[in-house]
């Protein structure tokens, strides 16, 4: 049960996240031009994102994305047991997302918007450069805005974690949407993948954010948390 209930936590946390973000994908792709496009897919995220941090960051800490696991395993703040319980309920829990919204919308909506996945814009598809970097630079942004807000002992005392955590979800989604489809996530990109069963450039969505996630981590462990004068492990 010790390892139960925080893996439970992840894999509800994670289909708050990927749920509201692939329906919202989708309910765009079925209203046409009435939906409300890039805004509403980031809101949702991000929302969903901070309501999910909140219910359950008291339980597992509120991961939900395995370059978030991996980020706090680099920094010491997680076991490597731990740390790979925690990716595997993520990924289950963008799987039943996905399953659950391929089950909901129509078949062609669906196909049309590829259930949802995270994917590089038409003239962004060759340029592997660019899909790596701009999902780095996302992914690096959400990780040191989860230190600052939620492990910085001095951010958290401003009290606004998930909800900062839930608005750089959203932003990110609005600066960098349309070039790679935001992802940040592993998991994000996973879950409608296998079951749409469409992997292409999929291993970019698994290295770029754990990248700029453990670039983050490791620059906010050994350089921003320290004090003046503070050594540091």
């Amino acid at each position: 049960m010790k390892m139960f209930r925080p893996c439970l936590a992840e894999f509800l946390g994670t289909i708050f996240l990927c749920f509201a973000g692939i329906a919202a994908i989708l309910s765009d792709t079925v209203m046409g031009p009435n939906g409300g496009g890039i805004v509403a897919i980031a809101l949702a995220h991000g929302l969903a994102l901070s309501v999910a941090v909140n219910a359950f960051g008291g339980i597992s800490g509120a991961h939900f994305n395995p370059a978030v696991s991996i980020a706090m395993l680099v920094t010491g703040r997680i076991e490597a047991a731990k740390a790979g319980c925690y990716i595997v309920a993520q990924c289950l829990g963008s799987t039943f997302a996905a399953i659950a919204c391929k089950a909901v919308f129509p078949a062609e909506a669906v196909t049309e918007a590829k259930l949802g996945i995270p994917l590089p814009a038409p003239w962004a598809d060759d340029l592997i450069g660019t899909i790596f970097f701009v999902e780095f630079i996302l992914t690096f942004l959400l990780v040191t805005s989860i230190f600052g807000t939620a492990v910085d002992e001095r951010g958290k005392a401003v009290k606004i974690g998930g909800f900062g955590i839930g608005l750089t979800v959203a932003f990110d989604i609005l600066a960098g949407g349309a070039v790679t489809g935001a992802s940040m996530n592993p998991a994000r990109s996973f879950g409608p993948a296998l079951v749409l069963g469409h992997f292409d450039k999929h291993f970019l969505y698994w290295i770029a954010p754990i990248a700029g996630a453990c670039v983050a981590a490791m620059l906010y462990h050994h350089v921003l948390l320290k004090e003046d004068g503070e050594s540091k492990s």
